[in-house]
């Protein structure tokens, strides 16, 4: 499944799954985020678009498995949601991976075994967490700090965290503050 994504002019092919599909249908302007994966073999590039940065997440998460490569990865996320990809993993859940096409035992178990504990340690909820997940200043801190070659789901913490106690903070504070704390 695909999409033809117009930006400025220019089209760009994207690779998307069956949840990403359903939320873009019918409409004309849409936000998506993406991934471009780079063939290592062939040096083929390829656009992966997804309606929520957390599928984006789940499916860069899911492609760093070994065995399991970005077509598996958008199978997966077609048939269950980035959520329940979480719980799955969590919860060990070999036989529901093996129901996915493509997958099977060996596949499943180093998909729960690779993932487990990243995605243990990364339920961790903040309580006002939503509130702050589409705040604009976040993501440039976020992308500032990452820039720095800082870890993501550390700085996206920390992140939050300040979000929650400083409100009003400026987007070079927020950084500085992050950086202390980092």
């Amino acid at each position: 499944m695909h999409a033809v994504v117009d930006c400025g002019g220019l089209g760009y092919h994207l690779q998307i799954s069956l949840a990403t599909y359903t939320a873009l249908s019918n409409k004309t302007e849409v936000s998506v985020y993406c991934h471009l994966n780079i063939n290592g073999n062939d040096f083929s590039l390829q656009l992966f678009g997804f309606a929520t940065e957390e599928e984006r997440d789940v499916f860069i998460k899911l492609i760093s498995v070994s065995g399991v490569g970005p077509n598996t990865a958008r199978m997966v996320l077609s048939g269950l949601n980035a959520n329940e990809v979480r719980q799955m993993i969590t919860a060990k859940d070999i036989d529901g991976f093996r129901r996915i096409k493509g997958i099977g035992q060996k596949t499943a178990e180093r998909i729960i075994v690779d993932l487990h504990d990243k995605f243990s340690k990364g339920s961790e909820m903040i309580p006002d967490k939503i509130g702050v997940q589409g705040n604009n200043k976040r993501h440039e801190a976020l992308a500032a700090l990452t820039l720095l070659g800082l870890e993501k789901t550390r700085s996206e913490k920390i992140l939050d965290k300040l979000l929650i106690t400083h409100a009003d903070i400026g987007l070079e504070e927020l950084i500085k503050l992050a950086l202390k704390q980092l």
